[in-house]
């Protein structure tokens, strides 16, 4: 039987004080619906609905690269009126799971769970909790066996008192819950189609509820404001931070650390406060990131040191370099073994080969540099005429003295010495020194100007 999953995203989100719809406000750099998506995809749904309606176009256009079905719910008249309409689009002959785009952290586990066997049954998810104002109370018989879900709205002050709640995650036969659902009427305090009223149907029909429960509450929390989306955020980054300690990574304090992406990160590695991965990361054993790190998209080799304030973007970094402190290393960098990245340098679309050193205040862009390279201080490639790139190339042991500029194109063959200060607009012979200074004058006797 296949797996069909409808996600309920067509809620305006008032309470978030915003033009964007709620689903697509992020946790983790991520749109709430998307995690929702991805937990989907992950449960090996055959097919996705996506019921969207206030910014449909804004949602549709942030989630353009799911493979979803779209239905447009054009009037908010309740969750079962939502549900209908995704009903549309989804083969009734599979099991149907509803999710929610503003819930975006039940657990897989927790939803395998709820699906292993609801064959002619409805498979309910539910939570008790210490303060249940808000929610639908579930209504149980002397056997325990669940009768229906009041809302709040509607409870009596006696079912008030229960805190099993409804958390609206359900599982069904599509053909069952299509036929449920033709039978909920709108007679109640909001005027609404509740998809809760099909729990009493089914009882009266004999069909039973089963219920199971997630690990933690947190998993099936919405978000309905910005504060309950800095909560989640900071339960998400917990969870993560708490599983990369239980694998053996070094964490200086796991509340300052924010992982916004996949992140491959192996033992003995050690991480120190205000770091923000982000993207597909990989970082190798025995490499140590120091404070205020952001790394985004690239893969960082064992035995590295990344010192504090560098920030990292496309980039491929070796074994055993350093980088930084204070380093910017833009996209397509690749540093190689040994090498070493010193503070207030910046990189982009660079080959640094393996133990050359760019250490001090230096720009390098568009170059391809060898083996074994020493760049001096102040050091820029003048790799952009206005209107197009240049390539520097830069062989093997080549030293390049402070304060040089070399204008690209440019070749600097393997050996060469340039000379402190000089500007390097020509191809440059190997084992050669180049100096371009002006020569020095001096002028015996000088005064220097004074204010009058």
């Amino acid at each position: 039987m296949g797996l069909s999953v409808v996600i309920l995203a067509a809620g305006k989100g008032t309470r978030m004080k915003s033009a964007m719809p709620k689903v697509l406000h992020p946790l983790a750099k991520k749109p709430l619906v998307e995690h929702v998506y991805d937990t989907a995809q992950k449960l090996g749904a055959d097919e996705v609905v996506i019921v969207y309606g206030h910014g449909g176009e804004q949602v549709k256009a942030g989630c353009y690269h799911f493979k979803a079905k779209w239905v447009e719910q054009k009037e908010q008249l309740g969750t079962g009126h939502a549900v209908q309409h995704g009903l549309e689009a989804v083969n009734l002959k599979n099991d149907v799971l509803i999710l929610y785009g503003d819930v975006p952290l039940t657990s897989v586990e927790s939803l395998q769970l709820l699906l292993e066997d609801f064959e002619n049954k409805i498979a309910l998810m539910t939570v008790r909790l210490e303060t249940p104002t808000g929610y639908g109370r579930i209504i149980r018989d002397k056997h325990d066996k669940v009768t229906g879900i009041i809302e709040q709205k509607d409870a009596s002050e006696e079912q008030k008192k229960i805190n099993e709640v409804n958390t609206g995650i359900l599982a069904a036969r599509g053909e069952l819950l299509k036929s449920l659902l033709e039978r909920v009427d709108n007679n109640n305090a909001q005027g609404e189609y509740y998809l809760t009223d099909i729990f009493a149907l089914a009882a009266k029909d004999g069909i039973e509820i089963i219920t199971s429960h997630p690990s933690e509450p947190w998993e099936v929390e919405g978000i309905n404001n910005r504060l309950q989306l800095a909560a989640l955020e900071r339960i998400h980054q917990a969870n993560i931070a708490n599983k990369l300690m239980a694998d053996g990574v070094t964490l200086v304090d796991p509340a300052r650390i924010d992982i916004r992406g996949q992140v491959d990160i192996s033992n003995d590695v050690f991480i120190d406060v205000n770091v923000i991965i982000e993207g597909n990361v990989k970082i190798g054993t025995g490499t140590t990131i120091g404070p205020n790190v952001v790394v985004t998209n690239s893969t960082i080799g064992e035995n590295v040191t990344i010192k504090a304030n560098c920030v990292i973007e496309d980039t491929i970094i070796g074994n055993n370099v350093d980088v930084g402190p204070f380093a910017r290393l833009r996209p397509e960098t690749y540093l190689h073994d040994n090498s070493r990245v010193g503070n207030f340098v910046e990189i982009k679309k660079s080959d640094i080969g393996a133990g050359s050193k760019v250490n001090h205040l230096s720009y390098i862009g568009d170059t391809e540099m060898g083996k074994n390279v020493n760049i001096g201080a102040g050091t820029i490639t003048c790799n952009y005429d206005g209107a197009n790139k240049h390539k520097t190339v830069i062989k093997d042991n080549v030293f390049v003295g402070s304060d040089t500029q070399l204008v690209a194109p440019v070749v600097v063959e393997e050996g060469a010495t340039i000379g402190a200060g000089a500007t390097i607009t020509k191809n440059v012979d190997k084992d050669n020194l180049v100096i371009s200074r002006v020569p020095q004058k001096s002028i015996n006797g000088w005064e220097r100007p004074k204010k009058k």
